[in-house]
């Protein structure tokens, strides 16, 4: 669509944004076609923006940063294109995403949305099935720009218009990053963050936590979830599991993340962990509890000890030998193949 000077009408732009090297050089090869360009990034207790709000900041971009834990944990425990390796639900999520920027889109007069993602990159997500899969599931197919790969898939309602030079985009493809530094490299971007790792749904150890939990509890809260980002986990039995501090850090965290509802167990005489119990526990978990503690703990392991267990501002005790270690193992919420190893 041309100006009644002659010229391309001076479109504006909103996109999903990661501070990644690919999502930085999508913002500016729209920039050098005169676009206004604003990012988007989307905040869970699976992935932060730190490192979209560090790029923003640097290349001078306004940048959206929106909170969508609760549509995003509803997706999660039960997305209709399933998991990738791990619990991660790239295609429902990346559709999520854009389903969001759409209704922004929609709502305040924008006329497109743009994504760093590059064609081949990864082998589940970023196919060109893929790929017109998200685009479709948003609600917003034809207005999804991928600047990076768009000489090498269908051409776009904002190309079409003339909003946007199709001549001027690339045709990016495969894992290769070689063409991405070169342009770095033009565009003077010094730091960006790493590609991929930033999403704790692709943790092998975190996932299967993740799985536990959503087969031993229908509605995990936040902190339920923030648990499993601290600690040893074991599971006691079908309703009750407990998290073991690996140091004083993470003790501190446990403790933080306590509730009145929640018992936490430690041996006071010699160093030792701090044990939460979920939830309370029966009496049975939580001498269990206190057994996996004095195992973890620098107490004798050959005689019982005293452990105390608060909760709610109450104090009990109670004596416990330490659990052997093998019986720990087979508590382990892990992977086998990691359990086996663990101490």
């Amino acid at each position: 669509m041309e100006s009644e000077s002659g010229g391309l009408l001076k479109a504006k732009a909103i996109g999903l944004f990661s501070g990644g090297l690919d999502s930085i050089i999508a913002v500016k090869i729209l920039q050098d076609q005169g676009l206004h360009v604003e990012g988007l990034a989307f905040e869970t207790p699976f992935f932060g923006s730190a490192a979209a709000r560090k790029s923003a900041e640097a290349i001078d971009m306004p940048l959206r940063v929106i909170d969508f834990t609760e549509d995003h944990l509803a997706m999660l425990k039960a997305p209709r294109y399933g998991y990738g390796k791990n619990m991660n639900p790239c295609i429902d999520c990346h559709a999520l995403m854009l389903e969001k920027a759409g209704l922004l889109m929609a709502g305040e007069g924008w006329d497109f949305l743009f994504t760093g993602e590059v064609l081949g990159q990864r082998p589940k997500s970023q196919t060109g099935q893929s790929l017109r899969l998200v685009a479709k599931l948003s609600g917003y197919d034809g207005y999804i720009l991928r600047p990076l790969s768009a000489l090498l898939l269908p051409e776009t309602i904002p190309e079409m218009d003339g909003r946007v030079d199709r001549q001027r985009l690339l045709d990016i493809q495969g894992r290769s990053r070689k063409r991405q530094i070169m342009l770095a490299e033009k565009y003077a971007i010094k730091s960006y963050s790493s590609p991929g790792g930033g999403c704790l749904l692709t943790d092998p150890v975190f996932s299967h936590r993740l799985k536990d939990l959503f087969s031993a509890c229908k509605n995990p809260s936040i902190r339920d979830i923030e648990l499993l980002k601290v600690g040893r986990h074991l599971r006691i039995n079908e309703d009750f599991k407990i998290v073991v501090g690996r140091n004083k850090i993470e003790n501190d965290i446990i403790e933080g993340l306590a509730t009145a509802e929640d018992s936490l167990v430690d041996i006071p005489d010699v160093p030792s962990p701090i044990v939460m119990v979920p939830g309370c526990g029966d009496e049975e978990t939580l001498r269990q509890a206190a057994e996996v503690c004095a195992f973890y703990s620098d107490a004798p392991k050959d005689v019982a000890v005293e452990a105390v267990v608060r909760r709610g501002g109450q104090k009990t005790s109670l004596m416990a030998m330490a659990a052997e270690r093998d019986y720990v193992r087979t508590l382990m919420i892990e992977r086998p193949s990691r359990a086996e190893g663990r101490g």
